[in-house]
């Protein structure tokens, strides 16, 4: 490409369109179905229900420790699926692009979503891209729609839980949103801050097949935090949760980054973890199963459901005494996702 900057032109559908997808997407998104560029893509037959879901992501900024826009975007849609036990089988992308982004910012980007893509065996095979004036946009925002497989007896929902289930996180708390938000601030802590942006189909896929039938509820906990998360089970299940204060991990830096900034790691975003209800007889199979890969080698039992006040999440302290754990209210960190 001749020109190291988006133009309008680029989003015009004619020549320079046309060479934009095929010097840049299609060089690091190739696939047989992507590649005959057809108004919409045809996915053969597949056994099971369909599962669908979209999403869109306006992170700032785009490029931040452990992942970027591009890569965020492609382990969002596949984590959305797999919550509801599907197996993903392909993604959309469509960019919408202001005038005058770097071009290289744009193939960093896109080399990310390929290797995000090939890593985790789910390919990009439809596409869109648009161009807005420079000033009508910040940068890049992305949507990605992504489409799975349902296998027959699956059945993961929030209204699934049950009282005396137990509730596992997947791994540490808080890691995506803190790194945004130190990163947007230009704050230096010491250890080390990157976010955890990671696909979980994969741990997901183990889950079920394994203990079939033992997991009731999953969530990634991302806006909101895993707080937020707990009360929307809560609620759709009409019973209570009760957590422990000291089962909750938390990596060490980022408590002292959260700390610093008067922020509570239960409400920041994770972008690589779920919530799994699971059958208490079967929980610690779950947890050894976790602990056996490397998306939830740190996991741990954080709480459990109760028949106590429908909605209601309360939180055990250290000292003895319990608080009620609403959840977020208003947006303490803008543009995480």
């Amino acid at each position: 490409m001749s020109e190291n900057k988006i133009l309008l032109d680029h989003g015009s559908g004619g020549l320079a369109s046309q060479e934009l997808i095929s010097s840049l997407f299609l060089k690091y998104l190739d696939n047989p179905i992507l590649r005959s560029l057809e108004d919409s893509a045809i996915i053969e037959n597949q056994q099971g229900r369909l599962a669908f879901t979209t999403d869109s992501y306006v992170v700032d900024p785009i490029f931040f420790p452990g992942g970027d826009i591009g890569k965020l975007a492609v382990h969002g849609t596949i984590n959305d699926l797999a919550m509801r036990g599907a197996r993903p089988l392909c993604l959309s992308l469509a960019l919408i692009l202001e005038e005058g982004m770097d071009m290289a910012d744009l193939e960093k980007i896109i080399i990310s979503i390929g290797e995000a893509c090939r890593a985790s065996g789910v390919p990009i095979v439809a596409g869109d891209t648009k161009v807005v004036p420079k000033g009508k946009g910040d940068k890049i925002f992305i949507n990605t729609s992504g489409i799975g497989i349902v296998s027959d007896g699956i059945d993961i929902s929030s209204k699934n839980a049950r009282a005396g289930d137990v509730v596992i996180l997947s791994g540490t708390m808080g890691d995506h949103g803190i790194t945004i938000m130190t990163r947007r601030a230009g704050i230096s802590m010491q250890g080390r801050l990157e976010s955890d942006t990671m696909p979980l189909h994969t741990l997901v896929q183990r889950l079920l097949t394994e203990i079939p039938g033992g997991i009731h509820t999953l969530r990634d906990p991302t806006r909101g935090g895993v707080a937020t998360s707990l009360n929307e089970i809560a609620a759709n299940s009409g019973l209570a949760i009760t957590m422990d204060d000291q089962a909750l991990p938390v990596r060490p830096e980022v408590r002292a980054a959260c700390e610093i900034l008067g922020l509570e790691p239960l409400y920041l975003a994770n972008e690589g973890k779920c919530l799994a209800v699971v059958s208490p007889e079967l929980a610690q199979r779950a947890l050894a199963i976790m602990h056996s890969t490397p998306e939830g080698r740190e996991a741990a039992i954080i709480g459990r459901l109760t028949a106590g006040k429908p909605g209601r999440v309360v939180i055990n302290t250290p000292v003895g005494g319990s608080r009620v754990v609403t959840p977020l209210h208003g947006e303490p960190l803008p543009r995480i996702c």
